[in-house]
C-alpha cells in the first residue's frame, strides 16, 4: 500500500485589519474637515481668562451674544444669527424664566465691545428674571 501524505495545511484565523485603518483614516480626515464648520452663531472674539466651566446640568444654556458694533443676539426663539432689539432680548429671556427659573444663561461679550454693553446686558437679564448670570470667555 501507497501512503499519501497529505499536507495539512493550518488554518489561518488572522483578520486582515488594513481596510479597516484606512476606513478610520478617512474618518478622521472626514471629522477634521467638518469640525471647525459646526460653530454656529455670530462670529466674536471672546476675551482670554483662566476659570473652571460650567456644569451645564444636561440642558441647553440660553446664550446672548453682544458682537463688537454693541447689536445682540440670542440662541432661542428664532434665528441666532438676526440682530434683535433689547426689549426682544428682554422678552424672552422673561418668557424662558417664567417656564424655567433655573435656566442657565450665559453672555458671550465681544472683547472689543465696551464693557457698558455687556453690563446694561446683564442688569436686563436680571430685571427680566435671570437669577444668575455667566460670562463665555475662552
Amino acid at each position: 500500500m501507497i501512503r499519501r501524505k497529505r499536507n495539512k495545511r493550518k488554518l489561518n484565523a488572522d483578520i486582515n485589519v488594513v481596510p479597516y485603518i484606512d476606513v478610520m483614516m478617512v474618518l478622521l480626515v472626514i471629522f477634521m474637515v467638518t469640525a471647525p464648520m459646526l460653530t454656529q452663531g455670530v462670529s466674536v472674539e471672546l476675551p482670554q481668562a483662566s476659570a473652571e466651566p460650567v456644569d451645564a446640568q444636561d440642558q441647553e444654556p440660553m446664550i446672548v451674544t453682544v458682537d463688537k458694533e454693541g447689536l445682540y443676539y440670542i440662541n432661542i426663539g428664532g434665528d441666532e444669527t438676526e440682530a434683535i432689539s433689547r426689549e426682544e432680548v428682554a422678552s424672552r429671556v422673561e418668557k424662558v424664566m417664567s417656564v424655567n427659573p433655573k435656566q442657565l444663561l450665559l453672555v458671550r461679550g465681544d472683547k472689543n465691545v465696551y464693557y457698558d454693553k455687556v453690563v446694561q446686558l446683564m442688569s436686563l437679564m436680571q430685571q427680566s428674571g435671570a437669577t444668575s448670570v455667566g460670562l463665555v470667555t475662552e
